[in-house]
């Protein structure tokens, strides 16, 4: 059935599509069926030759192209996109699928911008063809997917490990008895039926599991899968010579990419990196880059002032903008947080009393893991993704939990958090005096981490 894998990509129907119907050599060649249907799908935007792809490749790029739009673009039109809606392009989108893999897997890391906007984009692909289909279909289909995806009798917590584990399902949204995680409707009743007082449990059934929990667990079981497959694909990729044109295609993925970040952030630098200004700082940072005493070191160094320094030199516009970045998405050598970021916060670290890692050397897997790159003693592009990036404390919590270092000056008037103070001060001292503070634009900062 061509429609499961038109949302199961990874499906064994799917890999005998690729199989009998691909070809590395005839990605960039001009496909008129693919053209055909695209431009005879209903509310299809052809007005411009850019929103048709002509070829495999492009349609590769298309399928993420759509997502980065629709998550971030304001001007983001669907009717540009419906073609990826079409089942009639089954065959087409499977193998473009597999293109878009295997070049992300072989240019880019597992946790890279390129990998995670892959995996969140068949997620949000699957969502939405699902929404599109008639109820009675949509059952149908769910239950064949689930099929495909686990054992559905029986099935044990643990065997949903991974996806427990990497945070793509919570146990708080899975019905469990006795170990097993309950989907079938029969099964809910016989267990839960006496327990249930004043209630139907039929209707019980479609408010706790329903078919939102099982197309749930299939989302994220593909996202899952899809994620294996990029490490799969990474991991052989040492040993084997890519193809040109996988090559080729993973570049346009990245410039797609960093086009459109540019964009989303509204243009004029405001997520490119710049040198840190030390003038601009706010006093609590200032005083922390002096040196801390014993008792005040190890939240200073490693709750505030990492977030700061790295927040102001990668990211300054973080509060105002609604794109969540990575380092590498901004630093993708790590060039700038080896040589720059941490320099900068191990020199703070040894000015305090007594040096911060003389005592506590563990303090630097703490840095390293409030950066995003998980408990290790320094930044790696391959564990990038196992911890989050850290925004910066809000002026109200270092009132509470570190009021040492708060001793603020006619600038803190209505600042909210170290950042905005930083990013004023920078329009102080480069704008005109008739010109806008920048926290009169912004949006109200979101709650920091």
């Amino acid at each position: 059935m061509v429609l499961l894998s038109f949302l199961n990509p990874l499906s064994e129907e799917a890999e005998q599509i690729v199989r009998e119907k691909s070809s590395l050599e005839e990605l960039f060649n001009i496909n008129k069926d693919l053209i055909d249907i695209i431009s005879h799908t209903n509310s299809q935007n052809i007005s411009n030759d850019d929103f048709i792809p002509n070829n495999l490749a492009e349609l590769a790029v298309k399928r993420l192209e759509w997502f980065a739009r629709k998550k971030n673009d304001k001007k983001y039109d669907h009717n540009d996109y419906v073609f990826l809606m079409n089942p009639d392009i089954a065959m087409y989108d499977i193998i473009s699928f597999y293109i878009a893999a295997q070049a992300i897997g072989i240019k880019f890391n597992p946790n890279s911008r390129e990998s995670r906007v892959f995996i969140e984009s068949q997620g949000q692909l699957v969502q939405e063809r699902l929404e599109k289909l008639s109820t009675s279909l949509r059952k149908e289909v769910v239950g064949k997917l689930l099929n495909q995806l686990i054992t559905m009798d029986n099935i044990s917590w643990t065997s949903l490990g991974t996806l427990l584990g990497s945070k793509k399902i919570n146990l708080t949204d899975l019905i469990i008895d006795q170990g097993e995680v309950i989907l079938d409707k029969d099964d809910f009743i016989y267990r839960f039926s006496d327990k249930i007082v004043g209630r139907v449990p039929e209707k019980m059934y479609d408010i706790l599991i329903g078919d939102k929990i099982k197309e749930l667990i299939i989302n994220r079981m593909i996202m899952q899968n899809t994620e294996n497959y990029l490490l799969k694909v990474h991991e052989m990729a040492s040993n084997i010579e890519a193809h040109p044109s996988l090559i080729i295609i993973a570049d346009e993925i990245s410039k797609m990419l960093n086009e459109r970040t540019s964009i989303f952030s509204g243009g004029g630098g405001d997520t490119k990196a710049s040198k840190l200004v030390g003038e601009a700082f706010p006093p609590c940072i200032k005083n922390t880059i002096d040196g801390v005493s014993s008792g005040n070191r190890n939240d200073a160094i490693v709750l505030l002032l990492t977030s700061f320094i790295s927040y102001a030199r990668l990211y300054p516009s973080v509060f105002k903008n609604e794109t969540n970045l990575k380092i590498s998405d901004l630093d993708k050598g790590l060039k700038i947080t080896t040589n720059e970021i941490l320099p900068l916060i191990y020199e703070a670290a040894g000015r305090c009393t007594p040096p911060l890692f003389e005592d506590d050397p563990q303090e630097k897997l703490n840095i390293t893991a409030k950066l995003g790159f998980g408990v290790h003693m320094v930044p790696d592009l391959n564990n990038e993704g196992e911890s989050k990036w850290y925004t910066p404390m809000s002026c109200e919590k270092i009132k509470i939990h570190l009021p040492v270092l708060c001793k603020p000056d006619k600038d803190c008037k209505k600042i909210s958090n170290p950042l905005s103070y930083y990013n004023r001060r920078k329009w102080i001292m480069n704008q005109s005096p008739d010109s806008s503070p920048p926290e009169e634009k912004e949006k109200s900062p979101k709650k920091e981490d």
